[in-house]
């Protein structure tokens, strides 16, 4: 079986592990959780996201957070971003790439940003538009793209579509993520087929969370398929509030012990990308689910 040689992880742990958490993290102590995986060799780290905290108070801190960091190089940092608001507020924090999320599902659209897809999708050419403008580079994510919490299945198709809309918007790279859970190996084959016949190979990223178990299942058939870009959340913080039980995202030691043993190269210290999990967990007052993680801790 031929994989690729080295994968690129996105590690997402501070954004999208810690929106959701309970126990409010001071703003320096995700500046120190962003550091630690920077000197993990974590090659890029989603570190907030400025939306309205209202919706988000846990990334009310987003610009104090960035303002705090010492980038390292090599890595890089970015943030999500809702609207053009969003965006001018990440460029006045000096963020230099950022992150649009647009469902594949109108129902989840609508709960998540108050408009369906193709409203968002208008939303997001102007948010590439002004990017440009401002040298921000932008990644775009595809939620909902092996199933709606609504709606059920969603059609490849429309994942697709969504992708195809996406890159050519102007963002270099599509992450296509579970939101909810419930991707398994043969529906990742059949997804990544048919975006693989509107979107290049390598400008697909995939993002699992490991709801039901199988996120690495998912994984190693997508290597197969030559996708060389993962999500992954440092101790497997995070997850879906739709997605009842959710277990959080894929986990960044699980996956890098298990690219570690096929041989592929990642660039990632697996022992200080524990310590950065450890410092984490002494935050967030529960304990952190990676399975690597909670297998050789002490």
């Amino acid at each position: 079986m031929r994989y690729p040689s080295r994968v690129a992880v996105v590690e997402v742990g501070p954004r999208d592990g810690l929106q959701n958490e309970a126990a409010s993290i001071a703003t320096g102590d995700k500046i120190m959780f962003v550091e630690k995986l920077a000197e993990a060799g974590l090659p890029a780290i989603e570190v907030s996201s400025f939306v309205s905290p209202k919706w988000v108070p846990q990334m009310a801190d987003a610009a104090e957070v960035f303002a705090g960091i010492t980038p390292r190089a090599g890595t890089r940092y970015t943030a999500l971003v809702p609207n053009l608001e969003g965006l001018e507020r990440a460029h006045a924090a000096g963020v230099r790439e950022v992150g649009i999320v647009a469902a594949a599902s109108d129902t989840f659209s609508r709960r998540n940003i108050n408009q369906d897809v193709d409203a968002s999708l208008d939303t997001y050419r102007a948010v590439c538009a002004r990017a440009s403008e401002l040298q921000i580079r932008v990644r775009g994510y595809v939620s909902t793209a092996f199933g709606c919490p609504f709606e059920g299945e969603v059609s490849p198709a429309r994942v697709a579509a969504v992708a195809e809309a996406l890159l050519n918007m102007g963002t270099f790279e599509v992450a296509v993520s579970d939101t909810i859970g419930i991707a398994h190996p043969g529906r990742v084959r059949g997804v990544v087929a048919v975006i693989a016949e509107r979107v290049p190979l390598h400008a697909i990223a995939l993002h699992f969370h490991d709801t039901r178990g199988t996120a690495l299942a998912n994984v190693l058939t997508a290597l197969e398929l030559g996708i060389a870009t993962y999500d992954a959340s440092a101790g497997g913080l995070g997850g879906c509030p739709y997605a009842p039980g959710a277990t959080g995202n894929l986990a960044t030691e699980d996956l890098v012990y298990m690219l570690n043993g096929l041989g592929i190269e990642t660039g990632i210290d697996l022992g200080a990308l524990m310590q950065a999990s450890a410092f984490i967990e002494s935050r967030v007052g529960h304990p952190l689910v990676s399975r690597y993680y909670r297998a050789t801790a002490v």
